[in-house]
């Protein structure tokens, strides 16, 4: 059975890290690209620019940047298939770049892909 994780691209790569996806629209800092282990990079799944900029990591808007995300990945169905569709097949990574572990796009994501799975 395949699943969705989630994790820092900060940390190291695992075997069991499966399909490495990075879904931050901005490329973290200090990470060069030769050595992030990523199989993509996909900028589109990633909250829009405005949505990001107003929610600023802040946890107390977390609640509602969940649900704002969330409307902006319902229309983006195209590419939820797509990448559940890797998610059945495989186990998937989602890489991210925040600090909080708990308030972040990631988090949002793996529960919509779970859902789907």
């Amino acid at each position: 059975m395949s699943s969705v994780k989630i994790k820092r691209i900060y940390e190291a790569p695992d075997k069991s890290d499966g399909y490495r996806m990075l879904i931050d629209r901005l490329w973290p800092r200090g990470v060069k690209k030769e050595n992030a282990a990523i199989d993509e990079w996909n900028k589109d799944i990633a909250s829009s620019s405005e949505l990001r900029e107003w929610f600023g990591h802040d946890p107390e808007k977390f609640k509602e940047f969940t649900a704002r995300y969330t409307k902006e990945l319902h229309n983006k169905n195209d590419e939820l298939k797509q990448i559940a569709g890797i998610a059945k097949k495989q186990n998937l990574t989602l890489l991210y770049g925040a600090k909080d572990t708990e308030h972040n796009q990631a988090v949002v994501l793996q529960k919509v892909l779970s859902k789907m799975i």
